[in-house]
């Protein structure tokens, strides 16, 4: 007999033998390690690289087997993220120590928020979640979702402790005997999803929120705020929607390439979900994230990049000078009482006992307090992070509800519904030739007015006067309280093609810019008329030069322009700067330039002259006033260009000085791209190609861990990550994809490195997703797996 989904949700929240689980220090951690539960089934088939594929009856069973599978590839990496989002990294590592990567198989470590002073030590990241995310309020947010999603969350957590209990002798070397790897509850599911969604808001400020805490016994400084632009760091993606009228079959096709980590918790997982009849959806998942989040359907194929919009504002509060405690602020001169919570952290000492230490956290409705030096906030000014994803629960119903779309139409009405994306912006293609672009993602209800009104305080930090009702977030009748929705955000559905690059929305289309109406979208969305990057120039460039030259395009010619590998700074200053090396008496100068007329401006494996030019435009790029042709806002995709007499001399100085860089490091001038930038994985070091990305106009963006040395770059940060590219024919979706990294964080793992040599050799594989082609992948594994 089936167990309900309520009462496995119960057992899951409370245990179902009523008693806590103990650790090796004897704290507790509550509920879901208790006895097992009957009537969770799944089928789990593995296919080539080892894609999983799961089948079964219903959301619980679902999340059970995706738990399960997920649990066999990348154990320690959610092990550690549970631990993370909990709070307890102190109690098993000790306080003052910093996450680091942990036996070469994973970190925890966010690379993308580094220069957001993310990298904290353990005491600190504890505090940050523990006082940021409060469990209640996540509880009482999921318990306004959908059946679907509470039925999936509850089937993860008995899937993965199920695994636990099946494997305890067999964990990876990462955390084989480690006291951490422990069961979970429902709850530990919700920090791990909320923690995704604060990229591009709450995680750009732990150490200011940090110093705003009534320490006990002693307060902390202000902390200084970083110069930061408000989008996750330099996290981005290329997505590309062919409607019927740029396909050759008349069918939408989809590109979909992710510039995500390659060595975080934020890693791509491949996966397949099914629940005949309801619920059929293949991509990736993110994280240990239990859905999929980029994938395809039968009828849909959808992707997102990271948006251009802020996520966040931050408020002025007047404290009431009459309250001594400094709890009461006024708002339109009315006395309102700010509550307090206090934060308890356990850390390992040396002598292996615990100790506890507590901070004071204050709460306004507008948002947490955070400490900034040297901002004019004037006397009795506080400042606080309005966060609108901090509790933002609708994420897993808003990717159930895209999997079930059975158009693109259909998905776009799906994100007006729940308005559920953090950071996201989203681009679609289905079978039946439409292609949309939207960013739907979570913007406060600030609108181009209020901007206008004298609200906004301190433009750099997004400040508005929270002193005056006027200035604080809007609503709108068809979205949650404090954000935008769908009728005043950027959309656009088109039958011929829509593309971003993390770019603004307005530059969705070349032939169609999208301002948006009457005033336009608030300016939180993103500036409008402004130069893009060049990595978004090279895709319209490209796409548009296809589409000239061919008129309808197929998935092959997706594959080719994502792997182009062509560097638009090269082919926008090169033709002047060549020009300008003619005639020098400099060696060095000239062996440079002869090194760069031979080069094919691209980074592929065998180019020569890339490393070279790569160092040159590093310094290059800020070349003030460089520009021949400036920019024009009718014409984003092919301005600003050439180089301007003035900047001829400027630049030559700095490809000599790149010259001698190489020289340094014993790099030569021509040495071949695949000699000096690679990924070791287990002692092989596999060449990569692909180049920064925005900064130099190459769509294969790669981001690496090292600068040029002595052994070339070493090691991918973030980048091509999950690749997928899907049209349709007449039965259905026709799909190929690659995940760079491969399935599994253990070195020991078949999965582990897999996938590597497809990405170097620019092949991509078939992603089977009828239960026909699965059964036809001939490297398939199926197993069952159940609690009976």
């Amino acid at each position: 007999m089936r167990i309900s989904t309520l009462a496995i949700l119960f057992w899951l929240l409370v245990g179902c033998d009523g008693s806590n689980r103990g650790d090796d220090h004897g704290g507790t951690h509550g509920g879901g390690g208790g006895t097992p539960h009957a009537g969770l089934s799944a089928e789990l088939t593995r296919t080539s690289y080892g894609v999983v594929h799961i089948r079964a009856n219903d959301f619980t069973s679902l999340g059970f087997g995706l738990a399960y599978a997920y649990a066999q590839d990348n154990l320690c990496m959610l092990a550690d993220s549970f631990l993370t989002v909990r709070g307890e990294r102190s109690r098993y590592f000790g306080g003052n120590a910093l996450p680091t990567a942990t036996d070469g198989e994973y970190s925890v470590v966010i690379d993308y928020l580094d220069e957001h002073n993310f990298n904290l030590r353990n005491e600190d990241s504890d505090f940050f979640f523990k006082a940021y995310l409060d469990p209640v309020r996540l509880r009482a947010g999921y318990a306004n979702g959908s059946a679907e999603g509470a039925a999936l969350l509850a089937g993860y957590v008995a899937g993965y402790n199920r695994y636990l209990r099946e494997h305890v002798a067999d964990r990876p070397a990462a955390c084989r005997d480690a006291p951490w790897v422990k069961p979970i509850t429902v709850e530990d599911v919700y920090l791990l999803i909320a923690e995704k969604a604060l990229h591009a808001s709450g995680q750009l400020f732990p150490d200011q929120i940090l110093a705003a805490a009534r320490d006990e016994p002693a307060s902390q400084a202000a902390i200084d705020l970083p110069s930061i632009s408000w989008t996750s760091g330099g996290l981005g993606s290329n997505a590309i929607a062919l409607g019927a009228e740029a396909t050759e079959n008349g069918k939408g096709m989809l590109m979909a390439n992710p510039h995500y980590p390659w060595f975080s918790t934020d890693r791509f997982y491949q996966v397949h979900l099914t629940i005949p009849g309801v619920y059929d959806a293949m991509g990736v998942s993110l994280g240990g994230i239990p859905i999929v989040v980029i994938g395809f359907n039968k009828d849909v194929a959808w992707t997102h990049t990271v948006t251009k919009a802020a996520h966040f504002t931050t408020f002025r509060l007047q404290l009431d000078a009459a309250d001594p405690t400094g709890l009461t602020y006024l708002v339109d001169g009315v006395p309102v009482r700010m509550s307090e919570r206090t934060i308890e952290v356990q850390s390992l000492q040396p002598d292996g006992t615990l100790g506890t230490r507590r901070r004071v956290f204050r709460e306004t409705p507008l948002g947490m307090p955070m400490a900034v030096a040297n901002l004019p906030l004037g006397p009795g000014g506080m400042l606080v992070l309005g966060d609108p994803n901090r509790y933002n629960t609708r994420l897993i119903d808003q990717w159930i509800a895209m999997g079930k779309a059975d158009s693109a139409p259909a998905l776009q009405a799906a994100l007006a519904r729940t308005m559920g994306l953090a950071w996201v912006n989203t681009v679609a293609a289905d079978r039946h030739g439409n292609a949309i672009f939207a960013d739907y993602s979570v913007v406060p209800h600030v609108t181009a007015e209020q901007f206008a009104s004298g609200c906004l305080l301190i433009p750099p930090l997004l400040t508005f006067d929270g002193s005056r009702q006027a200035c604080h977030w809007g609503r709108d009748a068809d979205a949650p309280p404090g954000i935008f929705g769908s009728v005043n955000a950027p959309s656009l559905a088109r039958r011929d093609y829509v593309s971003n690059s993390n770019d603004g929305y307005w530059l969705t289309n070349s032939r169609q810019l999208l301002i948006g109406p009457g005033s336009g979208y608030s300016p939180l969305y993103g500036p409008v008329g402004v130069p893009q990057h060049l990595r978004t120039r090279l895709g319209f460039v490209q796409l548009d030069g296809l589409l000239a030259e061919r008129g309808r395009l197929s998935i092959d010619d997706l594959q080719a322009l994502l792997f182009s590998n062509r560097v638009h700074a090269a082919e926008l200053v090169l033709p002047d700067l060549l020009a300008g090396c003619r005639g020098t008496s400099d060696q060095t100068l000239a062996a440079a330039c002869a090194a760069l007329e031979n080069w094919d401006r691209k980074v592929n494996l065998d180019s020569r002259g890339a490393i070279l030019f790569r160092e040159f435009w590093l310094q290059a790029k800020d070349i003030p006033d460089k520009w021949a042709v400036p920019f024009d806002p009718a014409d984003p995709v092919h301005t600003p260009r050439g180089v301007a007499a003035t900047a001829v001399a400027p630049m030559l100085a700095a490809l000599r000085a790149a010259a001698l860089q190489l020289q340094e490091v014993a790099v030569p001038l021509d040495g071949p791209l695949g000699e000096h930038q690679v990924e070791v994985r287990n002692g092989t070091r596999y060449p990569i190609h692909g180049g920064i990305g925005d900064v130099d106009g190459v769509y294969n963006a790669l981001h690496m861990k090292t600068g040029l040395t002595e052994q070339g770059y070493l090691g991918v940060a973030w980048g091509a990550s999950y690749i997928q590219l899907v049209a349709f024919d007449d039965r259905g979706p026709v799909a190929r994809g690659l995940l760079t990294y491969g399935q599994s964080t253990d070195p020991a793992s078949p999965y582990h490195s897999d996938q590597l040599p497809l990405y170097v050799a620019k092949q991509l594989f078939p992603l089977p997703f009828t239960r026909e082609q699965v059964e036809a992948d001939g490297r398939g594994r199926k197993v069952r797996v159940s609690e009976r």
